[in-house]
């Protein structure tokens, strides 16, 4: 396995901030994409940082709404064997790992980002209002996500 290792002078973190639409999910999972590609990140790492992105992103659409603040930031951090995601909203409200029942709709997002980066995830607090949902997708994780 070979480190993550980006070209000499390029930036570690990209931060891009999005409204607050749907049509936004397939943007910004297309902008990891880029970035992974040009930060040379390990192929394997790219289809499970994607579907962790996109399951955080949707949730922030869903439940963030705040009349305080209509945008979402995210914010990806090349780390030594893959990324650091990070998405910002402006309410407080923490999400929680649950378990859904079966004849729940919703509810599994959180167990399967959990799964996809064997525990690395989690929620903190940020300058100003809101919160932060971030997780770390890294080469060699036990979880595998099949296309």
């Amino acid at each position: 396995m070979l480190p993550v290792s980006g070209a000499p002078g390029e930036e570690r973190i990209v931060a891009h901030r999005w409204a607050n639409y749907d049509r936004n999910v397939a943007r910004v999972r297309h902008e990891l994409r880029l970035q992974m590609v040009k930060w040379h990140v390990p192929e394997g790492v790219w289809e499970p940082a994607v579907l962790v992105l996109s399951e955080l992103f949707t949730n922030s659409l869903r439940h963030a709404r705040n009349p305080e603040g209509h945008q979402i930031e995210t914010r990806f951090e090349l780390q030594p064997r893959g990324v650091r995601i990070e998405v910002h909203d402006a309410n407080a409200a923490k999400p929680e790992l649950r378990e859904a029942s079966e004849d729940e709709e919703s509810g599994r997002g959180l167990t399967l980002v959990d799964c996809v980066t064997s525990g690395r995830w989690g929620v903190s607090d940020r300058d100003g209002i809101g919160k932060l949902v971030w997780a770390e997708c890294v080469e060699g994780n036990d979880a595998e996500v099949s296309p």
